[in-house]
């Protein structure tokens, strides 16, 4: 066993400078990297030819969205999914639902279910690892497909006409540093009634004080989104037009109708068990909601269920780690893109599995799957609508080559109509619940 608490002196300090001067070619790799940046220095200049922009099956999905400023990826997909739907039945290229309306009511759900987790918890000491969890992230923006579903389901849709982007709305960190504080300061006062029995009643109505105040911020912060709204729009052969008075839920039964119970979340982390259904209720955002769940297979499983939406003219949700070999202004996602390990003479090679358990890897963002090249059936490169606006990749869209999949894709939303029947048998088995921290959070 090596020996612990080893000062660096001037004995290892000068074989550590020996070590790099014997490096071949240090001075010169120390030239092209602190001029170029690491990422230019280690790019793939083929990069370009296997990331060609072009596909096999190819959607007609119009404009990107943009989401700036905010952490709303997951529900921007989501919408973008749906919206591309609405588009192709009412002949409305590009058609846009308003992201800020399922924000809106995501901050006033996640608040009401906080307040009951830790309400849960609050016989637990304050650095508890699950209390820890709740503290440091009660108001955060990001969020699961089963979070964003569980709010269409309930609150319904409307047009981004109807409740448009605002200045907070496209930049949430003032919004953000607020809400944390006052969820922060909520959990201490709820956890100090309850480990000071207080009585029932005292506790009830603080929390709807307390909830009440959150849909304040909110309100003032983004605006209180309408009740009621008419559709209008001219379709894109110059049609017009007119639906009054309509609902969020009256106009998603009317015009989306889109059944989000047959969806499933396929994931890929090979950390953990295949062919069983995890799930993750520290992140569920409503009260009797809809849960997040997860179907875990290997990778083919989830390209093959992809591959057949596709087909089908359907776009599809997907969880990424998008900021892994990722180039923004090219819009490349490509597992080599940047050859680290060969840049610096330094093994950096983990594998997916490894990556999650050592919290090397998470699902960072979502965005949506539009196309994907097939050469002998077989999968190179994928086409993927992103929401970081028309100034990223392809007028907005990213290429990603298979690999990248392999490596860096941890969920799909699909049909369950494109499942096996030994795979939909899954769904009925006993579910195991994931920690607060586990890798797909």
């Amino acid at each position: 066993m090596s020996k612990l608490n080893q000062p660096l002196d001037a004995t290892e300090l000068k074989e550590l400078h020996d070590n790099l001067s014997q490096q071949p070619g240090n001075e010169l790799l120390s030239n092209i990297i602190t001029q170029n940046g690491i990422n230019q220095a280690a790019q793939d200049p083929k990069a370009a030819t296997r990331l060609d922009p072009v596909f096999s099956i190819d959607l007609d999905t119009g404009k990107v969205s943009n989401q700036k400023r905010s952490g709303r990826c997951w529900l921007f997909s989501l919408l973008n999914t749906l919206r591309h739907q609405f588009a192709k039945t009412y002949h409305v290229k590009d058609f846009e639902f308003s992201q800020k309306y399922l924000f809106f009511w995501d901050k006033i759900e996640r608040a009401n279910i906080y307040y009951d987790n830790i309400l849960a918890t609050a016989h637990k000491p304050a650095n508890d690892r699950e209390v820890e969890f709740y503290m440091s992230m009660p108001g955060e923006d990001g969020g699961q497909w089963a979070m964003a579903a569980g709010l269409v389901q309930k609150y319904g849709v409307m047009p981004a006409s109807v409740y448009p982007e605002t200045i907070n709305s496209e930049d949430t960190s003032a919004y953000d540093a607020v809400m944390n504080r006052k969820l922060r300061k909520d959990g201490m006062q709820l956890r100090q009634l309850i480990n000071t029995a207080a009585d029932d009643q005292t506790i009830t109505d603080t929390r709807k004080r307390m909830l009440k105040e959150v849909y304040q911020i909110t309100a003032y912060s983004f605006g209180e989104p309408p009740m009621k709204f008419d559709l209008e729009y001219r379709d894109d052969d110059h049609n017009y037009h007119l639906d009054q008075g309509l609902t969020p839920q009256e106009f998603y039964t009317k015009y989306v109708n889109v059944d989000l119970d047959n969806y499933v979340v396929l994931s890929n982390s090979p950390d953990k068990e295949y062919n069983q259904v995890y799930t993750l209720p520290s992140q569920d955002n409503i009260v009797g909601g809809k849960k997040i769940e997860f179907l875990n297979l290997p990778m083919k499983d989830l390209k093959q269920a992809a591959i057949q939406t596709l087909q089908n003219g359907e776009t599809l949700w997907f969880g990424n780690d998008v900021l892994q070999q990722m180039s923004r202004k090219q819009g490349y996602l490509d597992a080599n893109l940047y050859h680290y390990s060969q840049l610096f003479n330094v093994d950096l090679s983990m594998s997916k599995a490894d990556r999650l358990t050592y919290h090397e890897a998470e699902v960072s963002h979502a965005m949506t799957l539009t196309g994907v090249d097939l050469v002998n059936d077989q999968p190179t490169k994928w086409k993927v609508e992103n929401s970081w606006g028309e100034k990223t990749g392809e007028k907005g869209y990213f290429t990603m080559s298979d690999d990248w999949m392999d490596a860096y894709v941890y969920e799909v939303v699909v049909k369950k109509d494109y499942l096996t029947k030994p795979q939909l048998a899954i769904l009925d088995q006993p579910k195991i619940q994931l920690d607060p921290w586990d890798s797909l959070r």
